[in-house]
């Protein structure tokens, strides 16, 4: 299912020229706040009408300024998650969710209330009314009321925006399993480079009203030219494992196309697809091979390419396997090992530099 998306729209001081295809999975719209992601998401769901454009959901069209086409938003079987949950605080969670069911087309073909249920783990919480419920949890329900409208698209406004670490963390594998057990495509958007990296499948980001990139996580996560926009610090790789073993002495096994990575224990079957979050600035490299030192990751690769920062920093692409590794080194270290496309060397990542952030379900990475 393709999402189909090429809008314009003048406000006071700032303009919105986009245009991109969303496959199906989740589509994180990034960019630093007032971008134009939630414009985006607004003109979609038809809480904008755009000057010019048109969107289509897996060829329905929704809006096309050009014929005059603009689809009432109750009749888009487009679902909305907010920042807040905003669910009925005088309803149930059971009721809430009922409610997002009885929006849904009689006979559509759809998710199913005790799939949805089990699938965000609501079961315990059927009988509390909102205000019972932790922030994350009220998100799990709201996602799961837009879900029973069996909506064709679902669109995601930042919804981690205002949970604490904490309560970020339970909700991302929900979200997870919203990626990985639906069919229903998803445009989220976030600022969050952690979250897209978790969570996303194709990335288009968004500078200043402009699309400037736009991709497949794995590629626009390891494209030093997309650094800027995700920022230096939060630069790195988005890799596709799967777990091997788990270790007597606390350390997981993962397998990758560059080799074998050692990480602090994981939450993972054996068999189990991961994907894991490596940051550039947590690999160092060597022209030869080190021995006898503490880091257990050494991974062959060649440097695919060097962008020089403004400053004494600089950014290098390396390919380990059929995987792409960025590592933040300085200028003096790139002329002193004489990095450059085509020359050898070998990835250095200390185990412990992975958190248990940088990993989460789902090891497709496309």
């Amino acid at each position: 299912m393709t999402v189909s998306v090429s809008l314009r729209h003048q406000f006071d001081g700032f303009a919105l020229d986009v245009a991109f295809e969303a496959p199906g999975g989740v589509t994180a719209l990034f960019g630093r706040s007032g971008s134009g992601k939630t414009t985006v998401v607004n003109a979609v769901a038809g809480l904008l009408r755009p000057d010019a454009g048109r969107v289509s959901v897996d060829g329905r069209v929704l809006v096309d300024r050009a014929s005059g086409v603009f689809v009432p938003p109750h009749r888009r079987r487009v679902g909305y998650v907010f920042q807040e949950g905003r669910l009925f605080p005088h309803m149930s969670v059971r009721r809430n969710l009922e409610y997002g069911a009885r929006l849904a087309p009689r006979g559509e073909a759809g998710a199913r209330f005790d799939d949805v249920v089990a699938m965000l783990g609501l079961g315990a919480l059927l009988d509390r009314g909102p205000s019972a419920l932790s922030g994350g949890e009220k998100q799990r329900v709201a996602v799961g009321r837009a879900l029973l409208s069996k909506p064709k698209l679902l669109l995601m406004d930042e919804p981690l925006a205002a949970l604490d670490e904490a309560r970020k963390e339970e909700i991302l594998p929900y979200l997870e399993r919203l990626r990985d057990e639906t069919a229903v495509p998803v445009l989220y958007v976030s600022h969050s480079v952690a979250e897209v990296a978790r969570l996303a499948t194709t990335v288009v980001m968004l500078n200043a009203g402009r699309v400037v990139r736009v991709g497949p996580v794995g590629e626009v996560m390891a494209d030093p030219d997309a650094v800027p926009g995700l920022g230096v610090r939060e630069a790195g790789a988005v890799l596709a494992a799967r777990v091997v073993a788990h270790h007597e002495d606390g350390l997981s096994e993962l397998a990758i196309s560059g080799g074998p990575l050692f990480l602090p224990r994981i939450e993972a079957a054996v068999g189990t697809g991961v994907r894991v979050r490596i940051h550039a600035q947590d690999v160092m490299l060597a022209r030869d091979k080190p021995g006898r030192i503490s880091a257990l990751n050494v991974l062959a690769a060649e440097v695919v390419s060097v962008r020089l920062g403004e400053g004494p920093g600089a950014i290098v692409q390396l390919k380990a396997g059929a995987d792409l590794i960025l590592a933040r080194v300085t200028r003096r270290s790139v002329e002193g090992l004489d990095l450059r496309p085509g020359v050898a060397c070998f990835a250095v990542l200390k185990s412990v530099a992975v958190g248990k952030s940088d990993v989460g379900g789902g090891g497709v990475v496309l």
